[in-house]
């Protein structure tokens, strides 16, 4: 992948422009990400009530770091799909959280609209990270054809998967 600005890696140095491997990106973010994300969806939804002070303070920083890298690795016009990925989040975050908070016996309903900010921001920074991936993956970001395919699987695929998810809750 070709980078949009400047990042350093392990201690290298890279420019704006600069051709680097996708392994040295997309492992240590998802991992990362996910992390991050996970400790965030604890703090939001282990307790339904108490400050949540430190869930913004400890979410918005990771959060704020990452879209600083989205721009330096991915560019400003790649960054736009994170509005799009916003829109298909908004059913997906629902659809998704919902479920996973139904296997603990929960609802998205039982918690306030502010435990919900920075498991959605998460969600929508990870699915964001997928595309990308895909899009490498694929060879089709200096491919517009390419790219247009994945783009448009991509948008099928998360509603089919959102779909299922959001009539389907375990008992």
């Amino acid at each position: 992948m070709k980078l949009q600005g400047k990042i350093k890696i392990n201690g290298k140095h890279y420019r704006k422009g600069d051709e680097v491997s996708g392994f040295k990106i997309y492992p240590f973010f998802l991992i990362h990400m996910g992390m991050f994300g996970f400790s965030g969806f604890y703090l939001a939804y282990a307790a339904t009530e108490g400050d949540t002070t430190f869930l913004f303070i400890h979410g918005g920083f990771a959060i704020l770091t990452y879209i600083i890298f989205y721009f330096a690795i991915f560019g400003k016009e790649q960054v736009k799909w994170l509005f799009i990925n916003s829109a298909l989040g908004l059913f997906g975050i629902y659809a998704e959280i919902d479920w996973i908070l139904s296997l603990f016996d929960k609802q998205i309903h039982d918690y306030p609209a502010t435990r919900h900010i920075i498991p959605f921001l998460y969600y929508i920074l990870y699915t964001f990270l997928i595309r990308q991936m895909f899009l490498d993956f694929f060879n089709a970001r200096e491919d517009a054809d390419r790219e247009r395919i994945v783009n448009r699987a991509y948008v099928i695929l998360s509603l089919v998967i959102y779909t299922a998810l959001y009539f389907y809750q375990p008992s």
